[in-house]
Parts: C-alpha cells; sequence; structure tokens
C-alpha cells in the first residue's frame, strides 16, 4: 500500500470518526475544498531526468518563443497553461522510451538508486516542468521586463549598453524580490485563509489532464470512454492552428486586421478613423489572425466572464463615447492636431518629436534643444489612457480597502491563530527551505546590484541610493499586495508609482527612472509571482527545496534568453522598431518597447513636472486620482443603500476602469475580437454546452498558442531571414493610410505624408 493511498484510508477514518473533525480539518475557502485534492503521495518521484530535460526546454523554448514575438505588431505571449498541456503528451511519451535501468547514486549524492525512468509520468513532475517554464515571467508578463530597458537603450535612443551590465541587470530585478518572498511564506502561503484564486484554475487544469490520462489507461484503446480525447483534441487544434497561421502571417497579412470601412471609405479622414482597428476606434473591424486575439490581453478562453463584462464596459465607455466626445467635441488638449489613436509623441504642430535631439551626451536631457522644440504633446488618447491609469490605481486601493478590507483582516487574523489545514499538515511530509537560502539570495542579488549601480553605473545611471529605495518601496509593499492577491485575486501594480516618484527625484534621466521602475516594481511583481507558484507548489504536494531551485535555475535561465534573443534581433533586423524607417507590411513594430520608451521620455527624460506639472500641459490628469478613489465609494454606498440589488456589488471599478490598460500598445482590433471571443466561449459555450468547455477550452486555448507559435517561427527562419517575400493587396497592411492624419485646420506634416491639410 502506497503512502498515498494510507492518507485516504487515514481521511476514511477520521471521517467515519465524526464529520465536524473532517469539517475543522478541511480548508475553510469552499473554492479550494471543492477544487484541490487531499490526499498525497510523497513517494511520487519528482527530481527526476523528465522533470529537468521537459524543465529545461520548455524554459529555454518559451522564453525564446515569448522574446521573439515581444517585437512584433502583434506580440503573442506563450503562457504557461500551454505549456501545461504541450508537456503532458511529451511527459508520458518519455516514460514509454526511456530506459528503466536503475543506476546505483555515489555516496556524495546520498547513495541509494536512481534511474533515468522511476515509472509514469506523474503530476508532480508536470507541475515541476510547468513552474519551470513560467519562472521568467512575472505576473502579466510573457518576458523579463528589464529587456525593454536593453530594448529602448538600443533601438530607440541609438545607444550602446554591453551584454554583461545588461545581464546582471535583468537577473538581479528577476531574482531580488525572492529573497523577501520567501520569508513572507509563513504568512501568505501556509495558512489557509491565504487561498491565491488565481492558482486554482492551475490546480484544475492539472486534475483535468491527469484525471483524464489515467481514465484512458484504464479504457481499451485509449479512447476514454466517449468523445474525443484531450490528447487527440490537443494535436488537432494545433496542426490546424500551425497550418491556418501562413495565411495571415505570411500569404495575406491583411486578414490579421480586415477594415472593411477603411476599404470602402478610401480617401475619408474620419471613417478610416472610425474604421481602423490598428490606428483607429475599430468600428465593424474583425481579424482571422489568432495573434490579434491574444496579442496583449491574453487568451479570451482563459479569461472568467464576469472580469469580461467588466472589461466590456470600460472598453464601450473609454473608445465610443469619451474619446469621441473629447476628440471631435471638446477637442481636449487640442486633440485634432494630433492622430486620434497613437502611443507616439508629437510636437506643437503635429510633427513627431525628435527625442534624439534632446538627448546630450551624457544621456540627460538637453535643456537648450528642448526650449528650442518646446513641450512634449500626447495624442488625446494617450493622454487619457495615462489618466485612467492614475485612477486605476486610487480605485484599486479604494476598492480593496471597502469591498475586502473586513475579509483581508479577518482572514489574515485567522490565519495567524486558526490550526493548519490539510494541505498545510500534508506539507509538513517535506523538509522546508532553510531561511538562509532566501537570506543569502537577498544578500547576493542587493551586493551585485549595487555594483552595478556604482562600477557600472554608466550602464544605468541609477545611484545607489536610488537602487536601496526601490528595494525599499518593494519590500514594503510586497507584502499587503501579496494578501490582496491571495484574498481578492487582485494585483495592484507599482509601475506608475514608481516612475512617478524617481521622476521628481531625477528629472533628466531616462534610464535611471526605467531602472527604478524595473527594481522597484518587478521585484515586487517577481516576489507575487513567486508566492502564487509556492501556493501552487502547496497545492500540489511539491516538495519546497525542489520549487525553490526549478524557480531560481528557471529565472535564471529565461534572463539569459531573453536577453540573447534581445540581441540577436536588435542586431540582425534593420531599423527595427522604427515604424516610420520600416516597410509598411514589417511586423517588427515593437508595440510594447514603443510605450515602454515614451515612458522613459515622459517619466524620466523630460520628467513629470514638465508633463503632469506645473510646467506642463496635462496637470489636470492628476485629477483623475481623486476621481479613481471616490469612484468605489459610490458604488459601495450605493451597495450598503439597495442591498437587494445584486449586480451593483459586480461593478468592479478598478477592472472597469483599468480595463483599457493596455491600450496603447493594445489596439481596437484586440480588444474587439478578444471581447467577442471571450463573450462567445466564456458565457454561451459555458452555459450551453458546459461539458465541452470543461473538457477542451483550455486544451483549445493552449493548442491555438502553440500552433501559431510554431508556425511562425517556422516562416521567419524559412522565409524572413532568407528575404523571401511576396507583394500584393493582401500584404500591405489593413488598408488605412489616413487614420494617423490630424483634422485640425491647417496642419501640414510635410511633403511625404499622405494626409491632407485642412484649410
Amino acid at each position: 500500500m502506497g503512502s498515498g493511498e494510507l492518507v485516504d484510508v487515514e481521511r476514511g477514518l477520521r471521517g467515519m470518526v465524526g464529520e465536524e473533525e473532517v469539517d475543522d480539518d478541511a480548508s475553510p475557502i469552499e473554492e479550494v475544498r471543492l477544487t484541490v485534492p487531499v490526499t498525497d503521495d510523497p513517494s511520487l518521484p519528482v527530481w527526476t531526468f523528465r522533470m529537468w530535460t521537459l524543465g529545461l526546454l520548455s524554459c529555454v523554448l518559451m522564453s525564446f518563443l515569448n522574446q521573439f514575438f515581444s517585437y512584433r505588431t502583434e506580440p503573442l505571449i506563450v503562457t504557461q497553461i500551454t505549456v501545461q498541456v504541450a508537456s503532458l503528451p511529451l511527459g508520458h511519451l518519455l516514460a514509454r522510451v526511456l530506459p528503466r535501468r536503475k543506476f546505483k547514486a555515489p555516496a556524495l549524492l546520498g547513495g541509494g538508486e536512481w534511474s533515468l525512468n522511476p515509472g509514469p509520468f506523474n503530476m508532480k513532475e508536470h507541475v515541476l516542468v510547468s513552474i519551470f517554464a513560467n519562472a521568467g515571467c512575472a505576473f502579466g508578463s510573457g518576458s523579463a521586463y528589464a529587456v525593454m530597458i536593453v530594448d529602448i537603450i538600443r533601438a530607440f535612443y541609438r545607444r550602446s549598453i554591453s551584454f554583461f551590465p545588461a545581464w546582471l541587470l535583468i537577473t538581479t530585478t528577476q531574482v531580488l524580490g525572492y529573497g523577501w518572498a520567501g520569508l513572507m511564506r509563513k504568512y501568505v502561503v501556509e495558512p489557509a485563509q491565504m487561498w491565491w484564486p488565481g492558482t486554482l484554475v492551475q490546480v484544475s487544469l492539472f486534475q483535468a489532464l491527469h484525471g483524464k490520462e489515467e481514465q484512458e489507461e484504464k479504457t481499451e484503446g485509449g479512447s476514454g470512454g466517449g468523445g474525443m480525447s484531450q490528447a487527440k483534441f490537443f494535436l488537432i487544434a494545433l496542426a490546424c492552428s500551425f497550418v491556418w497561421y501562413a495565411v495571415p502571417g505570411y500569404l495575406f497579412p491583411t486578414l490579421t486586421s480586415v477594415s472593411w470601412v477603411c476599404w470602402i471609405f478610401s480617401k475619408s479622414v474620419t471613417a478610416q478613423q472610425l474604421g481602423s482597428g490598428m490606428k483607429g476606434l475599430g468600428l465593424g473591424v474583425f481579424t482571422l489572425d489568432w495573434t490579434a486575439v491574444s496579442a496583449f490581453l491574453y487568451s479570451p478562453l482563459i479569461s472568467p466572464f464576469f472580469a469580461t463584462a467588466n472589461i466590456l464596459a470600460g472598453y464601450v465607455l473609454l473608445m465610443y463615447v469619451i474619446v469621441p466626445v473629447s476628440y471631435w467635441g471638446l477637442d481636449l488638449y487640442n486633440a485634432r492636431r494630433f492622430p486620434i489613436f497613437s502611443s507616439h509623441l508629437f510636437t506643437a504642430s503635429g510633427r513627431t518629436y525628435d527625442i534624439t535631439a534632446i538627448v546630450n551626451d551624457r544621456f540627460e536631457i538637453d535643456m537648450d534643444a528642448y526650449q528650442q522644440m518646446g513641450r512634449i504633446n500626447m495624442s488625446t488618447f494617450f493622454a487619457l489612457s495615462y489618466g485612467l491609469g492614475f485612477a486605476t490605481i486610487a480605485a484599486t486601493v479604494t476598492h480593496v480597502a471597502l469591498f475586502h478590507g473586513k475579509e483581508i483582516y479577518r482572514r489574515f487574523r485567522a490565519s495567524q491563530r486558526d490550526k493548519p489545514d490539510v494541505h498545510t499538515r500534508l506539507m509538513k511530509s517535506y523538509r522546508d527551505v532553510p531561511n538562509w537560502w532566501f537570506y543569502a539570495m537577498l544578500a547576493l542579488s542587493v551586493a551585485v546590484s549595487l555594483v552595478l549601480c556604482t562600477v557600472l553605473r554608466t550602464a544605468v545611471q541609477l545611484p545607489w541610493w536610488g537602487l536601496l529605495f526601490a528595494c525599499a518601496m518593494a519590500f514594503v509593499f510586497t507584502l499587503p499586495i501579496s494578501i490582496i492577491t491571495a484574498t481578492t485575486n487582485q494585483t495592484p501594480g507599482l509601475n506608475i508609482i514608481t516612475e512617478y516618484v524617481i521622476g521628481l527625484m531625477l528629472p533628466g534621466k531616462p534610464i535611471a527612472n526605467v531602472c527604478f521602475k524595473a527594481y522597484g516594481y518587478m521585484s515586487m511583481s517577481q516576489a507575487v509571482s513567486f508566492l502564487s507558484d509556492f501556493k501552487l507548489g502547496h497545492y500540489m504536494k511539491i516538495p519546497p527545496k525542489s520549487m525553490f531551485l526549478v524557480q531560481f535555475v528557471g529565472t535564471v535561465v529565461a534572463a539569459t534568453v531573453n536577453l540573447v534573443v534581445a540581441y540577436w534581433l536588435l542586431g540582425s533586423i534593420p531599423n527595427i522598431c522604427q515604424d516610420a524607417l520600416l516597410p509598411a507590411d514589417s511586423p517588427w513594430t515593437c508595440p510594447n518597447d514603443r510605450v515602454f520608451f515614451d515612458a522613459s521620455v515622459i517619466w524620466g527624460l523630460v520628467g513629470p513636472r514638465r508633463i503632469f506639472g506645473p510646467l506642463g500641459n496635462y496637470g489636470a490628469l492628476n485629477w483623475f486620482f481623486l476621481a479613481g478613489a471616490v469612484g468605489p465609494v459610490i458604488v459601495y454606498l450605493l451597495h450598503r443603500a439597495f442591498p437587494s440589488k445584486t449586480w451593483i456589488p459586480m461593478i468592479n471599478l478598478p477592472v472597469l476602469i483599468g480595463a483599457t490598460s493596455y491600450m496603447p500598445p493594445a489596439t481596437a482590433l484586440n480588444y474587439n475580437s478578444w471581447l467577442i471571443i471571450g463573450i462567445v466561449f466564456n458565457f454561451f459555450v459555458f452555459r450551453y454546452r458546459k461539458l465541452w468547455w470543461k473538457r477542451y477550452n483550455y486544451i483549445l486555448s493552449a493548442a491555438l498558442d502553440a500552433g501559431v507559435a510554431f508556425m511562425a517561427v517556422l516562416l521567419y527562419f524559412s522565409l524572413s531571414m532568407e528575404n523571401r517575400s511576396i507583394s500584393w493587396w493582401g500584404t500591405a497592411g489593413e488598408h488605412c493610410p489616413l487614420a494617423s492624419c490630424p483634422t485640425a485646420k491647417g496642419i501640414n506634416l510635410g511633403p511625404d505624408s499622405v494626409c491632407p491639410v485642412v484649410l
């Protein structure tokens, strides 16, 4: 009898004693009780050759693909769920083909026996493979955040940065948060009240995949007892996705954004502003390209309908009410001088701002050149997106305090005095990670970062005190934000706050600003991601030491691969990220890096005082902080006044206001297609075809991501690198050249512009 069966027998005997005792031992969270199994088999091997092989392969491949796609107009993020699904058949394949011979381990390694193939590929190995692959991706990110610092230095500022300082910067920003996160595990991982709702999706998928495999093994012929197996469905969907992407990815790119309004009204600026999916409001636009659907908001098949509905409300309110009124009605911030939708920066005359002209030899702002060029201007949409970002931060704090404050406080207090639940008790079977591991990682990370900010300071501009301030800021926020995430599944970001603060303290230094943001925001984000993975390991009964080592090794490997891919593409693709210098059909426009670059200019080079302060044009946007803070108070008061109206508390203003936080770089095309598919699958299919949804929804998402990723890489290596291209109407973009034109009278963008001059 295995140890897992012993646990089952133990719980069965205790259940016969009385229901109350079982309830006391179970998790106090109903969702956890319904999702997470309460059994464990400590004898299952996890530190296996298969785990290391698939983990390293998945980590390298996922890091390569995510970094590769991050430069494209429609980025594709290969998610952890894709790795979960794709690695399972590979694990079973290795379990069948690897030799089962046993070897004697050296005495230095503890002796005993080991084998390349210790038995069936088990769920714990699968969990570690998934965590290995995802280790380099913080919350909401497909690759190491600090790589964008390298991108903007080389592609936008046209300066150089050596590989070694860049590697230190990326690695330390990724690893730094692990130190203090490990010391906070006892507060936000072990307590049952800290339940991390987002991890239950992963637990459910692991259970579904392995439960199905076990069922198939017991069914003659592997049919699974009815219906197509998940593995077969995955392979068919992957093949279809792989083959189809050759059409929008190479043969007919116009299918990425089918803006039929532009085709009909080929000479109307207003019609193209309305109809363009890439540079306008996207009325009537649709796509036949999965990368356009999942480019920025991840797969719509994964988002719950509640979140999708709030995003829909916020998106419609902004794009089809606020923006049209601000642009055509109010001409807010001289809106008509600039494109209706753009993340670029402009002069007062409507021309693109030459940022390199105001940067001196010390990589700081040249005030004489700045005075000559004049104030920086943004499209009204871009300005409003910053205002909504301010409101989202304030609304998140107020919303969590009002709607979840008592619950968070009660659960945190309960977590300190309640006895351990069944999951914490089962984890006592494994040796914990010594605290000195975390102390050592924290000390080493800070020490290396200080060397980077002193000896190699010319690469990062950030003084040593700025680094320590960023670390202190991240450390202070990690615990409360982890508690919020662990109880509400909302993760407030520090990116705008960090760049605002350091922009006031160190104006005129763009790289110092983004480095401070990376150390302050990303180290906190990595800490939360680390704790989330530890909770997943807690639910899946993974030995803590294995979790720690897999996360650490995966993070270092992923950061290295990200940087190597960045240097390769930045050095091999002419004019990468430069929209004006690229061909019309070029996919290498770097939308994420463009927004990151503009942020470095706004918050760092020019500084918030000259943009959002008394010396700038957009000081009124600071009132969005107050509006965001007050909004949830109104919703809360309405809820208290009308408690019978159950729809009122479903108004989640942080989600609703922050719905368009990905815009820019995300466009109307991305949101339109994402919302339509999300509603179809997570409302209609979920409601009326629930069994199909339960069995195939996540599988379909993973297959679509994987198929597109593999075909895109194949197209690049086989055709793009060989300069083999085709040229016809279907490869010339979405055919909305006038969508980026200003509509104010007298704006002349020069003889090379397609935009007409309004008289």
